[in-house]
């Protein structure tokens, strides 16, 4: 199938973007390469987009999307954890612009096969980097009950975590679990009847929780947005979509230590912690679908937009 994929938030990132016509910019998370056809389109013959993926898919389908740009694009196969490297492979040593639109693609939900949704029956697969030999099964196999809780309590953040991995354990016992199917069936045993029928889908929270720990999307958002900060020029800006709070808490912590450093007890008159800012916190709260886009694109539900810019002190 083609990688169809519903950009969200598409004008507010554009616009929050802030682009310059000879500016350099990065799309971290290029997927069908939406928000990347509008930077390309508002630059100049002296403009540059670095496209990033690791799904081979998205590799694909930017490349041919974007090929009208010619050799204003240049596009990785990589993590956008390695965009230092990738850059300074190109010769690049600062940029004008950040993008990641965080999460699963439309493509990869809607592509069984990759294991990712919890709406048909395919192998526990879920791998974002299909190079990576490490799958959804074998977490679901391997993991221990005690770490089975952890990350479906908090990555899934599931009132029902325990029962949850106490019931893939049971069944493990019985035979290994293979199929999306067969983790699903598992995840309602575990779920009280009443809770199934008024909540949303009972398997929901368990497979993100999984789908994030293998892809360790919060450790690499974590462990490499102060440097992406530092990739800036000055005046540059950085937008990040989120799709869950867990992301979202990440993006805003992150943010505003970069904006107020100061570690001084509040009390002190000066700072003399010594460490400066970085910039500023362009959305002091996220920026939201609008309406129009809630009723077009129903997975746009839990976006939220924040953008932090480069400031000269930093």
């Amino acid at each position: 199938m083609s990688f169809d994929h519903i950009s969200v938030l598409l004008q507010e990132t554009i616009d929050g973007l802030d682009i310059k016509p000879d500016g350099i910019y990065v799309d971290g998370t290029l997927g069908g390469a939406g928000h990347a056809f509008q930077v390309c389109s508002r630059l100049s013959n002296r403009g540059r987009l670095i496209g990033i993926d690791q799904d081979a898919a998205a590799i694909e389908a930017a490349g041919e999307r974007l090929k009208v740009f010619g050799d204003r694009v240049t596009i990785v196969r990589s993590n956008y954890s390695e965009m230092r490297r990738v850059l300074k492979d190109l010769g690049i040593e600062k940029v004008d612009g950040i993008l990641l639109d965080l999460g699963v693609s439309s493509y990869q939900l809607d592509t069984a096969e990759r294991g990712f949704t919890y709406r048909e029956d395919a192998p526990l697969d879920m791998r974002m980097d299909q190079r990576q030999t490490m799958t959804a099964r074998d977490i679901v196999n391997e993991y221990s009950e005690s770490e089975l809780y952890r990350i479906i309590r908090d990555y899934g953040e599931d009132r029902f975590a325990k029962n949850i991995a106490k019931h893939i354990v049971a069944a493990r016992q019985e035979k290994p679990v293979e199929t999306t199917g067969e983790l699903i069936d598992i995840i309602r045993a575990a779920i009280p009847m009443k809770v199934r029928m008024t909540g949303g889908h009972p398997a929901k929270r368990t497979f993100q929780a999984i789908r994030i720990e293998l892809n360790r999307e919060l450790d690499v958002l974590r462990d490499n947005l102060d440097d992406m900060i530092d990739l800036l020029n000055d005046g540059g800006r950085i937008c990040i979509i989120t799709f869950h709070s867990l992301e979202d808490r990440i993006v805003k912590t992150i943010f505003r230590k970069n904006e107020d450093p100061c570690i001084c007890p509040k009390n002190l008159p000066v700072c003399v912690c010594g460490r400066k800012s970085k910039g500023r916190v362009i959305t002091r709260k996220p920026i939201l679908p609008s309406e129009e886009e809630l009723e077009n694109n129903k997975r746009s539900k839990s976006a939220k937009l924040r953008i932090f810019e480069r400031g000269s002190e930093g």
